[in-house]
């Protein structure tokens, strides 16, 4: 059932950073994300009524250090962990506060300060969330000894290489845009552009992937802040606000095991079940959006989304790509801020990052990323194990023109 309308009026983020590369720490991140946010909202933070934090890496309370420094008003703090979907997660509980009615205005906040390397398991003392999908993918595929997350999103691409005749030029592609495109970014933790050559020949990783098709760890923050229609115009934010008018969260599926499907068991399914509420709930179809921040942890996952989207047909995001449907000039801009695979994957601080780079673009303030005309954005953000989140963005045009 339908609830009230909710607005994000407030985004801000840090500059990713590789990790260690920074002497700071999370409360740091928060505060800089945070206070960005607010500023941005022209509000202060007694006017936030409950906060969703999101991290991955942590104790049980960060949330709380975190946003203590922002001010201690007593309001409920709650600590979000949902892997790689936690920022997306954090900004949908927000966004159900204001929709429900039990709150006017809410912050979601997100950071990560990470590790070197690839991501690894942290516990052995009990079951690992991800053992189903490893058994799974080791009754599909050899196990090696590449690092596990990029088996599971290279035997996905592997397996609609072999269905539909996707080629690993295809792939690279994908990284060559969004590298290009973080150029322009001043927030991204690599800023550097290559050749398509430069690309596919970079360090092997796991087959078709090589290393500049594959996201880094990142240190770095997020925010956002959502309110109520009456707040918004209360405060007198009509030429600011970005209105949420279609959002979904979907987990795994029966489909995820049962169809023995490599592209499945990255939550290809999920992806689509969260795009097709997200698009019901916004009345809206595929084609309509014309920008898009996309989970690209892998280029193989940036492929694949694009078809649960239903920017394309299956087995068609080749020829989707080939005809540049998915960059400037195209059926719609995919990660202008350079993705997860340039701009950085600090897991709790992606899905508001991608919230802040899709208000920027419908305000007109992307700068040099700007995309032309762009009326509705959409950002998905995927976690294995697992969760999808998939938000629709549109400014009022009621509002547009207003100071």
């Amino acid at each position: 059932m339908p609830g009230r309308r909710v607005f994000v009026i407030g985004v801000g983020m840090t500059k990713f950073e590789k990790p260690g590369g920074k002497d700071w720490d999370y409360p740091d991140m928060a505060r800089i994300a945070a206070t960005r946010a607010l500023n941005d909202a022209c509000i202060d933070y007694s006017a936030i009524q409950q906060v969703c934090v999101g991290y991955c890496y942590g104790d049980s309370t960060c949330g709380q250090r975190a946003v203590y420094q922002l001010g201690m008003t007593g309001v409920p703090v709650y600590n979000v962990n949902n892997n790689c979907a936690t920022g997306s997660t954090a900004l949908y509980m927000a966004k159900q506060f204001v929709e429900g009615g039990l709150s006017e205005c809410c912050m979601a906040l997100g950071f990560e300060k990470m590790e070197k390397g690839s991501l690894g398991a942290k516990y052995f003392d009990r079951t690992n969330p991800m053992d189903q999908h490893m058994e799974l993918m080791m009754d599909l595929r050899e196990f090696t000894s590449a690092p596990p997350t990029p088996q599971m999103f290279g035997n996905a691409a592997r397996e609609h290489m072999e269905k539909f005749g996707t080629t690993k030029t295809h792939f690279a592609k994908i990284a060559y845009k969004n590298h290009k495109n973080s150029v322009n970014n001043p927030y991204s933790q690599f800023r550097d552009e290559y050749t398509l050559d430069q690309i596919a020949s970079s360090r092997p990783i796991y087959e078709p992937l090589t290393k500049l098709q594959c996201c880094p760890t990142s240190d770095g923050g997020a925010c956002a802040i959502v309110c109520s229609e009456e707040f918004v115009k209360r405060h007198g934010l009509e030429g600011q606000a970005v209105e949420i008018i279609g959002m979904a969260m979907a987990t795994d599926l029966r489909t995820t095991f049962d169809d023995k499907s490599c592209i499945k068991l990255i939550g290809a399914d999920m992806s689509k079940t969260a795009s097709q509420a997200a698009y019901k709930q916004a009345g809206i179809a595929p084609r309509d959006v014309q920008v898009l921040e996309l989970h690209d942890c892998f280029s193989s996952n940036e492929l694949l989304t694009y078809e649960a989207l239903g920017l394309c047909r299956e087995g068609e995001a080749g020829k989707f790509i080939d005809r540049g449907d998915n960059d400037y000039g195209g059926q719609v801009v995919v990660n202008p801020s350079g993705g997860l695979i340039s701009k950085g994957h600090p897991l709790g601080a992606t899905g508001l990052a991608q919230c802040a780079e899709m208000c920027w673009q419908l305000r007109g303030e992307a700068d040099k990323r700007q995309v032309r005309n762009a009326k509705v954005a959409m950002s998905h953000n995927l976690g294995l194990g697992g969760a999808v989140v998939v938000t629709i963005y549109k400014r009022p045009e009621a509002w547009q023109g207003k100071a």
